[in-house]
């Protein structure tokens, strides 16, 4: 598929290039924003909460701009798209970050958090490729599609985010085999805990925080931001067919078909524990209890409501 661009002496490079970040107001997305403005990079930002998109593009430099979007909006998206052109005159790499996570068992989560991160997650990612794909297809460009350890690993209590997150690396499969002929590279990212508002807020969680925080090994372990961030600006740099965070990871991927029932006999003394307290958590705090995790999660349902009263 060839480089995004680069030299003998210092390898693939993404300078000169303009890079598209949804998601970027935190976390990963604005975190990848810097580090790649620091090589040379030309970022367009889009995500919720306009202040700190806006900041983050402030430091990224004069050649970052930031477009407030709901991903889930075709209108916002186009918007986006339209806006990003009229500025940089092409787009040649799209990082689809946007994504939000709430803790809950499936018969007690509130359907609204369930499918709202269904809808930003999966469907968010579907309408931003399908929105910004003729431009890639214009720039033989670059197409890397977040999605996670939980689509290797489904652990009780992330239903929605599984499940999101799983269709995230099944889209990314199928886009990759129907644009290679058009020059397009597609990438898909499986990041575990990271430490971003999103982890933070799920472990602040009265229920799920302690029952995450007893898993051992990679599951149970968070990883700090810039290993997430220096991984993905690697894997954009070399157009990566996949990008694995840890890279242990990668083991996992392998032998996913045996882990479903090992998760299930080594969960299945806290799941029993954990479910009667979600239920008495649900009956104290309502559809509180199982709210998507952290700032961003907030402003996506936020974002929601806002749709629904308009």
């Amino acid at each position: 598929m060839g480089v995004l661009n680069g030299n003998r002496a210092n390898g693939p490079t993404v300078a000169g290039k303009v890079v598209v970040i949804t998601g970027a107001a935190r976390g990963i997305g604005a975190g990848l924003a810097r580090k790649l403005a620091g090589q040379g990079a030309k970022l367009a930002l889009v995500g919720l909460e306009p202040e700190l998109l806006r900041e983050v593009a402030r430091q990224c430099g004069p050649d970052a701009s930031a477009w407030p979007a709901d991903v889930t909006s075709w209108d916002d998206l186009r918007g986006a798209v339209d806006g990003i052109v009229d500025r940089y005159g092409r787009i040649d790499v799209l990082v689809a970050n946007a994504g939000i996570a709430a803790a809950g068992f499936i018969r007690s989560i509130d359907p609204a958090a369930f499918e709202r991160v269904i809808e930003v997650d999966l469907l968010g990612t579907w309408r931003t490729v399908r929105s910004f794909l003729p431009r890639l297809i214009d720039s033989r460009g670059y197409c890397l599609l977040v999605s996670s350890m939980a689509a290797i690993v489904n652990i009780p209590a992330n239903a929605p985010y599984n499940a999101a997150k799983a269709g995230v690396e099944a889209f990314g499969n199928t886009l990759r085999a129907e644009v290679r002929h058009f020059g397009v590279a597609v990438g898909v990212a499986h990041p575990s805990w990271i430490s971003t508002d999103l982890v933070s807020g799920a472990d602040q969680h009265p229920v799920f925080g302690p029952m995450r925080k007893s898993n051992r090994g990679p599951i149970g372990r968070t990883y700090p931001l810039s290993m997430a961030v220096d991984s993905f600006a690697d894997g954009i740099a070399r157009r990566a067919r996949t990008i694995h965070i840890p890279r242990s990871t990668l083991v996992a991927k392998v032998f996913r078909a045996f882990l479903p029932p090992i998760v299930e006999l080594t969960a299945s003394g806290q799941v029993r524990r954990a479910d009667q307290a979600a239920l008495e958590d649900v009956a104290k705090r309502g559809a509180a209890a199982s709210a998507p995790a952290g700032p961003g999660g907030a402003a996506a349902m936020r974002e929601q409501g806002e749709q629904a009263g308009s």
